[in-house]
């Protein structure tokens, strides 16, 4: 129990790891824009049947984000809107529904003067609503990260569907940052100003960080949101000149919530998640949905092999081959991550995880997946069986 308790860092850092490099996967499972990847979803059909229904709350559909709610809402309230937002928080929580439903009272907000009362504008608009979902709304620059592919810049969010390789993360950049300038500096068409949303800013480097800190210098009449899963990634600066709006992870009854309210009749009737996924979700329902995809997206049978690995040598080499063949470099590493936690709890052994960390880190270097694979597993079958719930001491 000691060891597990040891341990722990490293499991939080392990799952923050994974909700990071899967920020590029999951997002890349080409969702419709009404989607937006990260809790966006969870009112996507509400969205298109707003225009029947009564008026209701502005962040009604927003689920276990109380503070968020109230200090965008009080800004609303009071037209003082900052120039720039960052929205902190982790994946899947309901960032990107905040940021639409957010700009949609900015859009909805009158000057003074203009014969709407405050408390109108926090009752929402179908029509705005429809339009910002789908990403039609002509005063409106939604910027994800991007994959560079034969000189073009590939959302994310169509990666999968161009069948482009996803072996390294997506990235915000300097293009992008200067397309933001650009729209910010025209007029607006529709509304009373230009509205950038700018999705995991952390992904940035550092030319393009820099860009965004002089556009943050002098924004003009524009609002720009920025969403981030580590803020302590960015430069101290761009934080300094954001407003900072926090979101947290929801409890097991708000994510039930959550997914009740969006599980189709096939998905209530799929089998029970493995508790792994759920500890790696840790309170984001949108992360638990994108592990699950990535969960049902395995061939079949691949994870159970990995589970049962033996001192076969050739069964090794085997399920490296598979391993490396049937899986991008992305599922790759979450598939890893997987296994480390799940054979973790069934057995605690430290030098299995070590093993399984170098494994990571050969991964992420680029270099040959199934060489990296077969090395490892050979090393992990040769290795002398603990019963389970023991603990290798820490020096063999």
């Amino acid at each position: 129990m000691a060891a597990l308790a040891d341990a722990e860092p490293t499991l939080q850092w392990l799952r923050q790891g994974l909700h990071q490099a899967l920020a590029g996967s999951l997002a890349s499972m080409a969702i419709p824009a009404p989607c937006f990847a990260d809790g966006a979803s969870f009112a996507a059909s509400g969205a298109m049947n707003a225009a029947s229904a009564p008026p209701v709350p502005l962040f009604a559909d927003l689920v276990g984000q109380e503070l968020a709610s109230h200090l965008l809402a009080a800004a609303l309230r009071s037209r003082r809107l900052a120039p720039a937002y960052l929205f902190a928080g982790p994946d899947g929580v309901g960032r990107r529904l905040a940021a639409l439903r957010f700009l949609e009272g900015v859009v909805a907000t009158k000057p003074a003067g203009a014969g709407q009362a405050a408390k109108e504008v926090l009752a929402g608009d179908a029509r705005l609503r429809r339009l910002l979902a789908q990403g039609n709304h002509p005063d409106l620059l939604w910027v994800e990260p991007t994959f560079q592919h034969q000189g073009r810049l590939i959302p994310a969010s169509q990666a999968a569907e161009s069948g482009i390789s996803r072996k390294v993360p997506p990235q915000l950049r300097l293009e992008q940052i200067r397309d933001v300038s650009r729209f910010l500096s025209r007029r607006p068409v529709e509304s009373g100003r230009c509205m950038v949303v700018l999705e995991s800013v952390e992904s940035m480097a550092e030319t393009a960080a820099n860009a965004l800190l002089k556009t943050l210098e002098e924004p003009g009449d524009g609002i720009l949101v920025l969403i981030s899963a580590a803020p302590d990634r960015l430069l101290a600066t761009i934080r300094s000149r954001c407003q900072r709006i926090p979101f947290r992870p929801l409890t097991p009854e708000q994510v039930r919530e959550v997914l009740g309210a969006t599980a189709s009749a096939e998905a209530q009737e799929a089998s029970p998640d493995p508790p792994e996924l759920l500890e790696l979700a840790e309170g984001s329902p949108g992360a638990l949905l994108d592990h699950r995809r990535q969960w049902q997206s395995l061939p079949e049978g691949l994870a159970d092999r990995l589970l049962a690995l033996g001192p076969d040598p050739l069964a090794s080499l085997a399920l490296a081959r598979d391993l490396s063949e049937a899986l991008e470099g992305e599922q790759q590493l979450w598939l890893l991550g997987w296994w480390q936690l799940a054979g973790w709890r069934r057995r605690q052994d430290p030098l299995r995880w070590r093993r399984l960390e170098r494994l990571r880190a050969q991964l992420l270097g680029h270099g040959q997946p199934r060489l990296a694979w077969e090395v490892a597993l050979l090393e992990l079958a040769s290795l002398p069986a603990l019963s389970p719930g023991a603990a290798r001491p820490s020096g063999t």
